[in-house]
């Protein structure tokens, strides 16, 4: 694999400097706004990304900063970001930084950072300080799978191992070429060797000794072993509506969501008597069944659908119940799986203000 690779480095730095995107954590050295980008970019597509980094690095521009934030402000700012773990580890990585007075300048300080794995730590190492790491996504996965024409499982750790150690054996000597190499490789991956389509091989800079390319057999490339179909969950979620204010919760410290705000919800598909039931079982009394709103969230391991009614209630309902206004309920994270309930909610909490 190492020898099939030699020749990728050079073709594609040349590449890279003409048709690389312009993105804001290409333009730093900065290991924090890196750091802030790899975290954001986990599964989250760049365009999506973009606002929220810019909104983030505005409220949090250090990392003294980001160690030292309340973390209410924190996940309201990570609000529709998903994968809320993300922010968490990201605050727990800031405190050590921060204790340490700066970033470790090493792949092993970095990996030693909470929410910081391999692709992550390599990420960082080489854009930030020149380290001669490779950065292994699945992108770059992609990408070495079809120039090498591999049929080898990208989601067995042997494989990945393989491909990375072949990468760090061709990666360029020099400084300047280590600090884009893993970014052009990623770029590659995004925006020309493709997935869920035909690569753009008349693009491709390494198309003229893309073993895939040449034997025809790119489109079947990578070989990936298949994912564990997502479990299918039924919510019952309730807009409930008192004197004004609409309730929420916290969601518990652990699993999904940990410590997120939520409407109000049961287990189940729950027709208007059934929902009435369980609303009283809160101890709350409907007054006037206003609107019923479906919707549906897929996370990666499992999928909601959810029945949601909107109702004015009247009485005390449980302690765990926070009954807001629209200024209390702008300062709460209410994930982006309840995205259809809050949109109804900031209008209704509108009209009430």
């Amino acid at each position: 694999m190492k020898s099939m690779l030699a020749a990728l480095p050079q073709p594609l730095l040349n590449w890279y400097r003409e048709h690389a995107r312009d993105l804001p954590w290409r333009r730093t050295r900065d290991p924090y706004s890196i750091w802030v980008s790899e975290i954001m970019l986990q599964q989250t597509r760049v365009a999506a990304v973009l606002g929220y980094y810019a909104r983030f690095l505005e409220a949090f521009p250090s990392v003294e900063a980001l160690a030292q934030a309340p973390e209410e402000q924190l996940m309201k700012l990570w609000e529709g970001l998903g994968y809320y773990s993300r922010a968490r580890n990201l605050q727990k990585a800031a405190r050590l930084v921060a204790q340490q007075g700066g970033f470790p300048q090493s792949y092993e300080g970095l990996l030693a950072l909470p929410g910081i794995g391999e692709y992550t730590a390599g990420a960082i190492a080489s854009a930030a300080f020149g380290l001669r790491v490779p950065a292994v996504d699945g992108n770059v996965l992609r990408v070495v799978s079809r120039l090498t024409d591999s049929r080898e499982d990208i989601a067995l750790p042997k494989t990945k191992r393989t491909i990375r150690a072949a990468l760090e054996a061709v990666m360029p000597q020099e400084a300047e070429q280590i600090r884009i190499f893993n970014q052009a490789t990623m770029e590659l991956g995004a925006t020309v060797c493709v997935p869920n389509g035909p690569p753009r091989c008349e693009e491709c800079p390494a198309a003229p000794f893309c073993l895939g390319r040449i034997r025809g057999t790119a489109l079947s490339l990578p070989v990936k072993s298949g994912k564990k179909e997502r479990r299918r969950e039924e919510k019952t979620v309730f807009l409930l509506v008192r004197e004004g204010r609409l309730a929420l919760r916290r969601r518990p410290d652990t699993g999904l969501l940990a410590g997120l705000w939520e409407f109000p919800n049961v287990e189940g598909a729950l027709e208007e008597a059934s929902a009435a039931a369980a609303v009283e079982a809160w101890g709350l009394t409907p007054l006037e069944w206003r609107q019923k709103l479906n919707a549906r969230h897929i996370f990666t391991h499992v999928e909601w659908e959810m029945t949601g009614y909107v109702l004015e209630v009247r009485g005390p309902g449980p302690e765990t119940f926070a009954w807001v206004d629209a200024e209390a309920f702008s300062t709460r994270a209410v994930p982006s799986a309840f995205a259809r309930y809050r949109a109804e909610a900031e209008r209704i909490l509108q009209e009430k203000a």
